[in-house]
């Protein structure tokens, strides 16, 4: 392999897991950090560390500048940006690029391809996936005649939008015209970019997403996950595969992705994400992502791949390994996001120093995570400190074994959603699979997580 040190342009959890496939690989590792994560584990196990910067990451993480710099002054062959932050940024593609710098992820023309939602779905759309009935509007006159398409409830998007972000939800013809000035307006001041597009709201409906891998010239996919679980449109719980989906309809979801990826000569990790009408039977395209995703890990344990190095590889210039055939899935896999959050506080996040920490260990148990007793967990960004991957030979096995765990993790000093995902992991509903994004939200709103808090609680 021709990269020999890697500039690692992140932190937390998804930095000491780079770090660890780079150190089996024998590549070294440069952290790039901030000034709050000069202390981190992260820090503790790269070959070197350089600070870029104050603890806001728009002066640190979010520095293209600066990254870069850092890369060229530790004699770096690449960047690997991990996830959020820039890796979804094509001027840090770029400048890697300008700079003779492997970019770990894709080119900058296929992010750009992929990151405007609108030019994704056009990318979808000739690639022959089914996208939600809907389309870009510019003004109230257009949006009232795009709802011929998408009927009502409709939802309104930013076009630069993400996480839930710049989302308004429309009922009746009556609240479009205030709805579109005001997502026009939000989008403007939050992004920059005051663009927005409707689409038909489909009321219960499922997060299905694809893991894709190219390099240029040849791609797979790698198995489905279901991140139908999830908060305010934050992913809590994934699981691979995806419970409850007909043989057909899962190849023809894995068939979308593998289009979708192939249309765009895609090079790099991606995926793919769909989102699966459970009234009508169908399923249409997201976005996708260009970058390795937070729960990559489950993917890892159902294919035996380690995804990192299958990016690096990539990335380094060398075709796939494997084709699809080579491909063998084996077993359950089930993710745990741990968020330092107060679920009795409207889950607010809960910054502090952790005094002691401990995960069980097991054949079928892997825990992800950055954080040790001692550690410091700041509050300048997302509030995740853990992601905890049980695997079994059936959903149930792996289930099972998650709540084992969850039920013997120890996390102190901080507020974790533990609990709640105790709760989640024993519910009938989430057990018998299959469950919709609304899921969560109606547990919350119903007062059933309070009650089933308090039972918990007092069984111990």
């Amino acid at each position: 392999m021709a990269i020999g040190r890697i500039l690692i342009a992140n932190r937390g959890e998804i930095a000491v897991r780079i770090i660890q496939t780079c150190r089996r690989l024998g590549i070294e590792t440069v952290l790039a950090v901030s000034e709050a994560d000069r202390t981190s584990l992260g820090a503790k196990l790269a070959t070197r560390v350089v600070c870029i910067g104050p603890p806001s990451s728009v002066q640190s993480y979010l520095k293209v500048d600066a990254i870069i710099s850092a890369a060229i002054g530790t004699g770096c062959d690449a960047i690997h940006p991990g996830y959020g932050f820039l890796s979804e940024n094509a001027k840090l593609a770029e400048a890697c690029a300008e700079n003779n710098l492997i970019f770990i992820g894709p080119a900058a023309e296929q992010i750009v391809a992929v990151g405007d939602k609108l030019k994704a779905r056009h990318h979808a759309e000739a690639a022959g996936v089914p996208v939600v009935p809907g389309g870009p509007v510019t003004s109230v006159e257009e949006a009232k005649a795009m709802t011929e398409k998408t009927g009502y409830p409709l939802l309104i998007k930013a076009v630069s939008g993400g996480g839930g972000r710049g989302m308004k939800r429309v009922n009746t013809p009556n609240e479009l015209n205030l709805m579109v000035d005001m997502a026009m307006a939000e989008a403007g001041a939050a992004f920059g970019d005051s663009r927005v597009y409707l689409e038909r709201f489909v009321s219960t409906g499922r997060h299905i997403e694809v893991q894709v891998l190219g390099d240029g010239k040849d791609i797979v996919h790698l198995g489905e996950r279901d991140c139908s679980v999830q908060r305010r449109y934050q992913k809590v719980i994934e699981e691979a595969p995806a419970p409850s989906l007909s043989a057909d309809l899962r190849q023809s979801i894995h068939d979308a992705a593998l289009k979708f990826g192939g249309h765009l000569n895609y090079k790099s990790l991606g995926t793919v994400e769909f989102l699966v009408d459970c009234d009508r039977e169908e399923f249409y395209f997201l976005e996708m992502n260009a970058r390795i995703q937070v729960e990559h890990p489950i993917t890892e344990a159902t294919t035996g791949l380690d995804l990192i190095e299958e990016q690096i590889r990539v990335a380094d210039g060398n075709p796939l390994r494997f084709t699809q055939q080579d491909i063998k899935f084996d077993g359950f896999a089930i993710e745990c996001r741990l968020n330092a959050e107060s679920i009795d506080l409207d889950f607010q996040p809960s910054p502090g120093k952790v005094t002691d920490v401990w995960f069980p260990s097991g054949l079928d148990i892997r825990v992800d995570t950055f954080v040790q007793s001692g550690s410091m967990v700041v509050p300048f960004y997302d509030s995740m400190i853990a992601k905890v991957i049980a695997r079994g030979r059936t959903r149930q096995e792996a289930i099972a074994t998650l709540e084992d765990v969850m039920k013997s993790a120890v996390v102190k000093g901080i507020d974790t959603n533990i609990e709640l995902h105790r709760v989640i992991l024993s519910h009938p509903a989430f057990m018998a699979g299959g469950i919709d994004t609304n899921f969560l939200t109606n547990f919350v709103n119903s007062g059933e997580l309070a009650q089933a808090l308090v039972k918990i609680r007092l069984d111990g």
